[in-house]
């Protein structure tokens, strides 16, 4: 994982750390700390990082949609070997099985052996799932000024050049307020929308996960960001629908319907049916709705009535 990673060029925004069972949680840091990465034994050494944005229980092909070779192999086949070798309990093929994904975001990698820094001594052999430090700790502050050391030297790349002056003059920057200016990359994206929204379509209600898609109101190409408050999760129908500019929303999450639809496709029953009505799903958390302004340039750039 670390080697293929390691290897890109350029190097991954962000990574899929992920678990082979989909049935380990992960509740030990909050979004936006620190989450360092060991070699297996006897490598015993941390050789890069990245921040912890949220961690989720994905089908292994959602997982692939959205990482790609971020999850650090180079296809999906060999994707889903590397998590069958690790789910040997399992005596059935599994085509799709759930996976634990720590999602991580800037990742940074110290690739020469001699950037490497030795696991702290009150590592001990018997961890398997990790350990946590804290800085107000004397072995937890060693370890940070360490990681701080080797951002600082290392040249590799814009994303860690950056990191290292925002450390240097910061300090311990990160955190929630780190993750709020943080670059999320397009599969965190997804997975934030799809669980902000409950993993229901917005418009219908749609549950079945394979089929909802992450659509951007105002789209990345066209500088709309990363953020939750910029995406909506739909039926995959109705993505590209939302796309083409023959469905959009207003600003009090109403469904509108283009007329085009009908007159290029002598058609459009079933979302007709749609013109008028409330989204009937929004995220849990008001500041996840989405922003007027990103629905308002969808109105104007993209929707045509």
């Amino acid at each position: 994982w670390f080697n293929f990673l390691s290897s890109l060029s350029p190097l991954p925004d962000e990574v899929n750390f992920w678990q082979p069972s989909g049935g380990t949680s992960f509740r030990v840091i909050n979004p936006g700390e620190l989450f360092l990465f060991k070699l297996h034994s006897p490598l015993n050494y941390i050789v890069g990082g990245g921040f912890f944005v949220r961690h989720s229980v994905l089908p292994l092909s959602l997982a692939w949609e959205a990482f790609e070779q971020k999850n650090g192999t180079k296809d999906f086949e060999s994707f889903h070997a590397r998590i069958m070798h690790f789910r040997k309990q399992y005596k059935s093929f599994e085509p799709d099985p759930m996976i634990g994904c720590i999602i991580l975001t800037e990742p940074f990698f110290f690739i020469k052996k001699g950037e490497w820094i030795p696991i702290p001594e009150n590592w001990s052999p018997n961890i398997v799932q990790g350990k946590t430090y804290d800085t107000d700790d004397p072995v937890g502050e060693s370890l940070w000024n360490k990681i701080k050391e080797c951002l600082s030297k290392n040249k590799k790349n814009d994303i860690e050049l950056n990191k290292a002056q925002e450390i240097a003059e910061e300090g311990a920057a990160y955190g929630t307020e780190y993750l709020m200016r943080a670059r999320l990359g397009q599969g965190a994206f997804r997975i934030l929308v799809t669980e902000a929204y409950k993993r229901k379509c917005a418009i219908t209600g749609e549950r079945t996960l394979p089929v909802l898609e992450s659509a951007h109101i105002k789209p990345y190409s066209k500088s709309g960001p990363h953020r939750v408050n910029n995406g909506l999760l739909l039926r995959s129908d109705l993505h590209k629908l939302f796309d083409l500019g023959y469905v959009t929303i207003t600003a009090d999450f109403h469904i509108e319907v283009s007329k085009r639809i009908k007159e290029e496709y002598e058609n459009g029953r079933a979302y007709y049916a749609l013109h008028g009505q409330k989204l009937i799903n929004l995220p849990v958390k008001p500041s996840d709705w989405p922003t007027k302004g990103y629905i308002e340039w969808h109105n104007q750039k993209i929707f045509v009535p």
